[in-house]
C-alpha cells in the first residue's frame, strides 16, 4: 500500500506509512492476529479530539507528509472513523484503509470511502478456498464475504490491495490466492511473514527454507501484471536482487508446485519482472501508532517509544535512539550483521525480537549464509 513517492524519502527524516491502530474491536476473531482483537473497544483508546491532533502531526513532516493507514482491530468499529477520514484528507494526506470483512464493511461505506478520497483499501484473503480461509478467519462464510467484498469495493471505483499471511496451512495455495485476486480486481497483493505474537505466537511459521521458496515464487509472480510486496519478508528483496543478477531459482517442491501452478491458472507471463524496491523495515520508513497512542518501531515489535498524546511523532521517528538504531545496519548481529545484503534489507527486526528479545539479532526466517559467515571471499 506504498504511496507513490515512496522510493524518494529519506527514511531517517520521516517514514513513507505511519500506521494506527485505529482501535482493537473487531467483529473477527483471526488465529494469527498480531493485535489479539477483542469485540469491544478498550478503555484508553483515543478519542476523536486526541487522534485528530495526533492527524495534525503528520503535516508536521516535510511534504510529501507520511500516508496514513488505519488499522485495527477494525477502524469502521469506530463511530468516528468516517469523521476522521475526512480530516486525514483535508490535511492533505496520503490515506489507506485496512478493512475487516464484517457485516460492517457494506456498500455504502465503501461508497463513502471513496467519495471522501481514500487513496486504497486492503483486505485480507489468506486461502483460495473457503476451508482454509474460514478456518483461519474462524467464521464461517468469511470468504466468499470477502470475495465480494473485492468485488464490491472495485466497483465503487476503490483502489483495492488484497493481503495474505503466510502459514504452513496456506503455503501451497498461494498461487492460486494470487491469481484470485488478481482476477478480481486488486492492484497490488502484500504478503506478510509471519510473526509469532498476538494470537499468532501459537501457530506454526514455516520453515526458513520455505520462506526462500516462497520468495521466489513471488520473483515469478511479478511478472504478471501488479506489484508484489512483502511485510516483515524483507529477504524478498534479497532474492531480487540475486535474480537480477543471473541467480537460479531453488530446486524445492514448495517453489515448482508454486510456479507449475500459477502457469497453469495464469499462463505464461507477459512480462518482465516488475519490482520496485524500497529498503524499509521496523522504525525505518514505518512507524506505528498503537490505540491509545503508544509508538512502536512496528505493530510487531513492542517496545514503546513513546505517545503521540504526550510527545511529538516527528521528533521521536527522527532521535529516538532505538530508531536511530534500529536505521543503521552497522548494529545488525549475526549472519543479518554480515550479510552482503544488508543496505537492501535488513532482516526483519520484529521476527528477530520475538525470537531472541533482541531487535539487533538475526533474521531465523532467513536461510541464506552470507560469504564471510560460509568461509567464502567476498
Amino acid at each position: 500500500m506504498k504511496p507513490p513517492w515512496a522510493s524518494a524519502i529519506d527514511y531517517n527524516q520521516k517514514p513513507i506509512f505511519v500506521c494506527w491502530e485505529t482501535t482493537k474491536s473487531c467483529l473477527l476473531s483471526c488465529r494469527h492476529c498480531r493485535a489479539a482483537a477483542i469485540h469491544s473497544r478498550l478503555p484508553g483508546e483515543m478519542d476523536c479530539s486526541e487522534s485528530r491532533a495526533f492527524i495534525d502531526q503528520l503535516v508536521q513532516f516535510d511534504e510529501p507528509y507520511p500516508a496514513l493507514l488505519l488499522t485495527g482491530g477494525d477502524p469502521l468499529m469506530r463511530e468516528d472513523f468516517f469523521d476522521l477520514l475526512k480530516h486525514a484528507k483535508a490535511r492533505g494526506v496520503y490515506t489507506a484503509v485496512a478493512a475487516s470483512v464484517t457485516p460492517l464493511l457494506t456498500r455504502d461505506h465503501l461508497a463513502r470511502m471513496k467519495d471522501l478520497g481514500v487513496d486504497i483499501i486492503s483486505v485480507s484473503l489468506d486461502g483460495a478456498t473457503a476451508e482454509v480461509h474460514d478456518r483461519i478467519r474462524e467464521i464461517p462464510g468469511t470468504w466468499q464475504a470477502t470475495l465480494d467484498a473485492i468485488s464490491t469495493a472495485t466497483s465503487c471505483g476503490l483502489r483495492l490491495q488484497v493481503n495474505t499471511t503466510v502459514m504452513r496451512s496456506n503455503l501451497r495455495q498461494l498461487a492460486d490466492i494470487f491469481v484470485l485476486s488478481r482476477e478480481r480486481g486488486a492492484v497490488a497483493w502484500e504478503v506478510f511473514f509471519l510473526i509469532r505474537t498476538g494470537r499468532g505466537a501459537a501457530l506454526e511459521n514455516p520453515e526458513p527454507a520455505e520462506c526462500e521458496e516462497v520468495a521466489h515464487f513471488l520473483f515469478e509472480a511479478t511478472r504478471y501484471g501488479i506489484p508484489v510486496r512483502t511485510s516483515e519478508g524483507p529477504h524478498f528483496r534479497r532474492v531480487v536482487r540475486q535474480r537480477q543478477a543471473g541467480g537460479g531459482a531453488p530446486q524445492g517442491e514448495l517453489y515448482e508446485r508454486l510456479v507449475s501452478r500459477l502457469g497453469e491458472r495464469a499462463g505464461a507471463p507477459q512480462n518482465p519482472p516488475g519490482i520496485r524496491l524500497n529498503a524499509t523495515g521496523d522504525g525505518k520508513g514505518i512507524i506505528f501508532i498503537g490505540y491509545d497512542g503508544e509508538v512502536y518501531p512496528s505493530g510487531f515489535l513492542p517496545i514503546s517509544l513513546g505517545n503521540v498524546r504526550t510527545g511529538n511523532l516527528k521528533s521521536i521517528y527522527t532521535s529516538h535512539p532505538l530508531l536511530v538504531g534500529l536505521r543503521n545496519t552497522e548494529n545488525l548481529k549475526g549472519r543479518c550483521g554480515a550479510c552482503d545484503y544488508r543496505s537492501i534489507c535488513s532482516g526483519s527486526r520484529s521476527r528477530a525480537y520475538a525470537e531472541f528479545h533482541d531487535p539487533y539479532q538475526e533474521d531465523p526466517a532467513c536461510p541464506y549464509i552470507p560469504p564471510t559467515e560460509a568461509g567464502l571471499p567476498t
